[in-house]
Parts: structure tokens; sequence; C-alpha cells
């Protein structure tokens, strides 16, 4: 009986351990490719989730049932036949809210720049410490910017080492042609999506995420009107952000990722609670004002 404990507790500790933190789905895109033989967008597919998934990219362990859900998205908008790629790239993530069937996006943005040189059956490779390729860094930044994200909802500023393990990459990568990763290229690019994290400037609106999942959306399912008055008491933080840097990356990917969620969270209030939040969210996020005023 204690040989198969032993044997039984052994399979699992080694499952664990080849558990990776991330499920990742991949799809890729090629509306604009005439083509018949599609093979290597296929082999693409299948490399790009194997990268994602097979990697640990957390610090802490993280078992199988608590892997974050993301998916990415490979528009392939120019492929020159050989292993020129020049793509756009949709990312999203979500996690569980607690004691519901509900997930929440915490991340949801559309890379324009993604531009790499793949060979079908190639190995993708991938370092920490230099330069490999724009694909695999492309991926490794985004997977650290999910995993950070994730962290900070679940923990006040608990994504920091990601965010910075994020900015390595672009670092890295300053040295490369590839479009993205600097500061002149664009002000809504991974360079700037790695440096509103790491700027203190938005440490309010990092603290925001937090309060708005453990102490809002977490109690949601046991307490509604409990966890919309704690949403309803912290949205005026959310009207001093952008006021730092207009137009900023960060506040726009996290109205983006939230913008549909605070219409349905507060299409259920009634009065004055409704109202104020309608106003409270036409002043921090005018670009979607539309979709606040159905409040109305």
């Amino acid at each position: 009986m204690k040989r198969c404990l032993l044997i039984a507790t052994l399979l699992f500790t080694c499952c664990f351990a080849q558990a990776q933190d991330l499920n990742a789905r991949v799809k890729i895109l090629t509306p604009k490719i005439q083509v018949s033989n599609k093979r290597i967008f296929t082999t693409l597919e299948t490399a790009m989730k194997d990268f994602l998934n097979s990697r640990k990219w957390a610090a802490d362990a993280i078992a199988p049932n608590e892997r974050i859900n993301c998916n990415f998205v490979l528009n392939i908008t120019n492929w020159d036949g050989g292993s020129n790629f020049s793509c756009e790239m949709q990312v999203q993530s979500s996690r569980p809210v607690f004691n519901s069937s509900y997930s929440t996006t915490l991340l949801n943005i559309n890379d324009r720049d993604v531009d790499f040189t793949y060979t079908e059956g190639q190995t993708i490779d991938y370092s920490d410490q230099n330069f490999q390729s724009n694909l695999s860094s492309v991926m490794a930044f985004y997977a650290y910017i999910i995993v950070g994200m994730d962290y900070d909802s679940f923990s006040r500023y608990g994504g920091s080492p990601y965010f910075a393990q994020a900015q390595t990459v672009v670092q890295n990568a300053q040295t490369a042609s590839y479009k993205g990763w600097k500061a002149f290229d664009s002000n809504l690019n991974r360079y700037w999506l790695s440096e509103n994290l790491n700027n203190k400037l938005y440490n309010n609106l990092r603290s925001f995420i937090y309060d708005y999942h453990r102490n809002g959306l977490d109690l949601m399912a046991d307490n509604p009107t409990k966890a919309r008055k704690a949403i309803s008491a912290l949205l005026p933080q959310l009207t001093q952000v952008d006021r730092k840097r207009i137009g900023s990356y960060l506040p726009l990917a996290f109205f983006t990722a939230k913008d549909d969620e605070f219409v349905s969270i507060f299409s259920k209030a009634i009065g004055p609670e409704k109202a104020q939040a309608m106003n409270t969210l036409l002043k921090a996020d005018p670009s979607n004002g539309n979709k606040y005023e159905t409040l109305k």
C-alpha cells in the first residue's frame, strides 16, 4: 500500500513539475495569403503554442488547473513565400472570478508590428540574456506581461518582477531592427507598455487593478450589491490616471480590457449610483463615452 502511495505521489509530482504557467491558445489567420499549401502556417501555430506553454514564466509553482488562460491570434498580412512574415498579433488574457464561472479580461491588445523570420520546422530559440529572434522575443514579452497582469490582480504590485522581465526583453531588442521595441517607433507599442508598467507614475492604476479584482469582482458572486458599491468607491481614482501623461498606453490598454465590463456591472445599479458611475467613467475614459452613455 505504501509503495502504491509512493508511486502515485511521484507521478503527481512529476506531472506537476512538467505543468507550466500558461494555457495559451494560438490561432493563425491568413486571409490575405493566396497559396494552396498552408502547411507552414500549421507548423508555425504548433511551434508558437509549444513555446508559450512549455516554458516556465513565473517564479511560483502553478498547478495545472491554475494556468493562466490566454489567446494569441496571429494575422499574417504579408508572406514572401519563404521565411519572412509581416503580421498583427491580438493578445488576450483573463482570470477566473472567485466563486463564479465568469472570467474577467485582464489584457486585450492588438500589436500591429510583428515581423519575423521563420522556417518550417525550425526551433524557436529564446534567452533572457540576449535577443535571439523577433518572434520569440515578442512572445516572451507578452508572456511576462500576461503573468504580471495576473499577479497584479491577486496581490498589490505582485506583477512587478514580471514587468521588469518584460522590460529586459525590450532592452535586449534595442539592437534589433524590428519595429515595436523603440520609444520613437510609436507611442502605443511594446516599449511604452513596458515603460508604463514599470513607471511609478502608474502605481495608482496598478493598485486600482488589485482592489477592483480582489475587493470588487471576487466578492460579486457572494454579495453583488456590496461588491458594486466597493467598485463605485474606487472609480474616482481612474479620473486621475491619464492626466499624468495624456494618451499613455497602459490606461488605454486597461480601458480596452474593462470598458464593457464596467457597463455590465453598473447596468444593474439604480438611481444615483448608476448616474455617478456613468459620469465618472465618462470623465476617466471619454473615448468610450458612447458605451458608458448606455447607462442612462
